[in-house]
């Protein structure tokens, strides 16, 4: 995986993470959302990184 898409993946999850955290004080569904998104976007970030080192 490059630097950039390695940075991109750090620099939205914890983007993500951070807003999952002052949510909760809002909308507990909207924390939820938003942790869930997180946990994608992480997730997504590895499949991306197992493709690449594949092909």
């Amino acid at each position: 995986m490059s630097k950039g898409l390695s940075l991109w993946f750090a620099v939205s999850s914890i983007v993500l993470l951070t807003a999952a955290a002052i949510s909760i004080s809002y909308s507990a569904w909207l924390a939820i959302l938003l942790g869930i998104l997180s946990v994608g976007n992480i997730g997504w970030g590895f499949v991306v990184k197992a493709r690449q080192r594949r092909s």
